[in-house]
């Protein structure tokens, strides 16, 4: 099965109080590249989120977003550390009282003071909160892989598409190719009777210069292996995995193929033929830097 590496997937559930929320996205990478942003109170998790993404997938520049909201609105409790406050107080009072300014103490002053209030966060089970994430995460991820798998599936119909036109034209400039040598036979033999007016022409002779200039236009070498090419491409694609740098690979030797065939074909019309095919092999490419 291909993939793509372009994705996005979101899980939102409450598990024991908090509510999770979990996103994924990836745009293309040539290796992996996984961020993942968490809160502070789950900062602990961050390897094992990322050990979850790089189990489904192998390549791509993939940020993972996490937020925590408890149900319950106890996990942080705020008390009033009446013996800084009482300290804070007398000093302000005698202040007032041995330099004469006004006395203007308020809530709102010391509050701003440090230590006044306590701030007591109790003790997180770890391991649950832990395997609670996880849980939300393998639903996130769930959804991101299977919008990853409709778009490959997309991918892998378009190159099997083009291939197809591919070998079609391949058809024929193998044709054509057969009939550029034939129409150089006639124009030779009848440049040779013009020439020569009604001296006899070698037979044997036309026939060399033909099987020259034959060798010299010949690409069924380099049709065959274009052809093997189009075949391997479509065997990985049954295949499936991560096969997005085995394609690119293969696509530099099917470039190559067609260049050579360009370089052989002397007729235009061939020559045109030639540019179809490379337009399609860049097509092919393109839509190749999306797949894992």
């Amino acid at each position: 099965m291909v993939k793509s590496m372009t994705g996005y997937g979101r899980a939102v559930e409450t598990v024991n109080g908090r509510e999770f929320t979990v996103e994924i996205r990836s745009v293309n990478n040539r290796y992996l590249d996984c961020t993942v942003k968490l809160p502070r109170a789950l900062s602990f998790g961050e390897d094992a989120v990322k050990q979850a993404v790089k189990n489904t997938i192998s390549r791509g520049k993939v940020d993972v977003f996490v937020s925590m909201r408890s149900e319950s609105g106890d996990d942080v409790k705020i008390t009033l550390n009446a013996p800084v406050v009482e300290g804070y107080l007398d000093a302000m009072r005698q202040m007032a009282e041995n330099y004469g300014v006004r006395e203007d103490i308020s809530v709102s002053s010391l509050s701003r003071m440090p230590d006044v209030f306590t701030v007591e966060k109790p003790q997180l089970d770890e391991e649950q909160l832990l395997k609670d994430l996880l849980s939300v995460a393998a639903k996130a991820i769930e959804n991101f892989d299977a919008m990853r798998t409709a778009e490959g599936q997309a991918l892998e119909n378009d190159l099997r598409s083009r291939g197809q036109t591919i070998v079609s034209l391949v058809s024929q400039v193998e044709q054509g190719s057969e009939q550029t040598v034939a129409d150089y036979r006639t124009r030779l033999e009848n440049k040779l009777k013009e020439v020569l007016a009604n001296t006899a022409i070698d037979e044997s002779r036309i026939l060399t210069e033909a099987a020259i200039f034959a060798d010299k236009v010949a690409v069924d070498e380099e049709t065959v292996r274009l052809r093997s090419h189009l075949s391997q491409m479509n065997q990985m694609l049954t295949t499936g995995g991560a096969i997005g740098r085995k394609l690119d690979f293969l696509l530099q030797e099917m470039n190559r193929e067609s260049n050579t065939i360009g370089s052989k074909c002397s007729d235009v019309r061939l020559a045109r033929i030639v540019v179809d095919i490379k337009a399609e092999l860049e097509k092919i490419r393109e839509q190749t830097q999306n797949i894992e």
